[in-house]
């Protein structure tokens, strides 16, 4: 791991004074040549021949008046977070000096004891906190989940009543956080150094990265820790990501990792149980269809069937896609097995006799977006990390869109709204992770039979292990709705799971409400009626 930190070279008063002059003329200069300049080559599209509004002018000079302000505030943030560390490393060194005064010149071996204590401290955080390898911890309840971001949303998972699943970074302190950290990760891919793994932006054909070329990212702050950043930038046409790690010890941003992530080749085996449920398996198929088959073309599905009662509807739906797409990277795998999940993955990842593969265990009721396909390859590694996204659950549309006619389409209903679902937060049965470490961990406990359990088994699994578990939520994936039946087979601790699970997937707490007291909203609405029937004529 990189050792870096920020630190003194001089040890003495006048060397620092000249350092912080040398520093503050070099602020200047960047404050002089940073200030950005407009887009393009300087024409306006469609100029030959058209006159623009004042509007225009006024809401393209507002733009450009915002873009300064935001890069003002961060820089004066900047330069007031140096100038703290300036003062602080000079009292340490006024301090240092003083004791080295006061003892005599023999204590040569304290010279450098202010600065390495600092960097000690620094790298300390580091190293204890999940940034580079994996922690054991003690259960789920241990794990320190991450908030996704892009460049215009936060997506969260502490809702509670006023919180949304996405908003816009509202708080001023949460945007310049973010901004600034975008704007650093910028920094390193644009002026890389020495020994960094990217050798892209050195040499005459640098390629220059921009606000406009960041993905997604991820973050969390452990409170005894720190705060952990993890950035992608990709630019358009390459399929390759910049993946930046970051780390904030409760003091300055420290470059951790920089590293480029070539996913053009990385296959992705996506494996689903299933028994029965062959018109959710349609609709299924017809997401694959449009962002698989037609977009991504990395993918491999791996369907494991118990049963017979509707094996030949799910043949022929994969015949009519295999014909219609040309499309033959699936493989049906049939099992005259009463179902268990946690079965049907394992016998779905051992059935890849290739080189190691990623591996996605996916739900018949799971809609995914091209971008979650690119995450899910992005945030695992093999014998390193292992990926557990959160999925945004969406509740009963018949409550949600009680008041509409005719529901909306499935692509409609995909918005992250409080009254539309949630982020599931209790579920683990998603994940993407490599088959070696799959293997090596030890699988699913195959005693585990039915509904729940087996997922969570999975999950504390690598949490006692050895390697880094990303958990966050994922705009791109959502549980598509669908009524629960708890059957009386589940032990007892299944069932109470699986009812708490149908009541979260109803409809969220206002709308649950409306249910509850809907016999005294009846009866309100029917006195109402009845007293503007008997009222006399004005």
């Amino acid at each position: 791991m990189p050792r870096r930190g920020f630190y003194l070279q001089g040890k003495t008063r006048w060397l620092l004074v000249g350092l912080a002059l040398v520093f503050s003329l070099m602020l200047l200069t960047y404050l002089l040549e940073c200030a950005p300049t407009p887009e393009g080559n300087g024409s306006l599209p469609g100029i030959a021949g058209e006159m623009y509004s004042k509007e225009y002018y006024q809401a393209l000079l507002q733009e450009q008046e915002e873009h300064y302000k935001s890069r003002a505030t961060s820089l004066k943030r900047q330069i007031a977070q140096l100038k703290q560390e300036l003062q602080e490393m000079s009292e340490k060194l006024r301090s240092a000096q003083d004791k080295k005064l006061a003892n005599g010149a023999g204590h040569q071996g304290t010279k450098e004891q202010p600065s390495n204590d600092l960097l000690e401290f620094l790298h300390s955080q580091i190293d204890k906190a999940e940034v580079v390898v994996g922690a054991k911890l003690p259960s789920e309840y241990a794990v320190v989940p991450f908030e996704s971001f892009d460049s215009m949303k936060v997506y969260q998972l502490e809702m509670g009543l006023t919180r949304h699943p996405e908003e816009k970074p509202i708080r001023k302190d949460r945007r310049d956080e973010l901004v600034e950290v975008i704007e650093a990760g910028l920094e390193v891919i644009n002026n890389p150094d020495e020994d960094d793994e990217d050798q892209e932006n050195r040499g005459g054909d640098k390629v220059l990265f921009t606000e406009a070329d960041f993905v997604e990212g991820y973050y969390r702050t452990e409170r005894d820790k720190g705060s952990h950043y993890e950035l992608f930038y990709k630019k358009p046409e390459s399929g390759s990501y910049h993946h930046i790690t970051l780390f904030r010890p409760f003091g300055p941003l420290m470059k951790v990792k920089v590293e480029t992530q070539d996913v053009s080749r990385t296959v992705l085996n996506i494996i689903v149980p299933l028994s029965g449920r062959t018109e959710a398996f349609a609709q299924f198929i017809q997401n694959y269809k449009d962002v698989c088959i037609q977009q991504d073309k990395r993918t491999y599905l791996t369907v494991v069937y118990f049963g017979e009662d509707g094996l030949s509807e799910v043949e022929e739906i994969l015949k009519t896609v295999e014909n219609d797409q040309n499309f033959h990277n699936y493989t049906l795998i049939p099992l005259k097995e009463e179902f268990s999940r946690g079965r049907g993955l394992e016998v779905g990842a051992r059935a890849w006799a290739k080189e190691d593969v990623l591996l996605f265990f996916c739900d018949v009721d799971i809609y995914f977006t091209p971008g979650f396909l690119d995450t899910c390859r992005l945030s695992s590694e093999p014998g390193k990390k292992v990926f557990y996204p959160v999925v945004f659950s969406l509740y009963n549309p018949a409550i949600v869109y009680a008041n509409l006619d005719v529901l909306p389409s499935v692509e409609q209903q995909l918005v992250h709204k409080k009254d539309s679902g949630f982020w599931r937060d209790f579920g683990f049965g998603m994940t993407c992770q490599y088959k070696s470490d799959f293997l090596s961990i030890g699988g699913f406990d195959l005693e585990v039979r039915g509904w729940g359990g087996e997922d969570v088994h999975l999950y504390r699994k690598y949490l006692h292990g050895d390697l880094i578990v990303v958990r966050t939520p994922v705009p791109g994936l959502f549980h598509l709705w669908h009524e629960k039946h708890c059957v009386d087979e589940l032990t007892p601790e299944q069932y109470r799971m699986c009812i708490q699970s149908k009541a979260m997937n109803e409809a969220s707490h206002p709308h649950l409400g409306m249910l509850v007291f809907r016999d005294e909203i009846e009866a309100h609405l029917r006195k109402q009626a009845f007293r503007t029937i008997n009222e006399p004529d004005a």
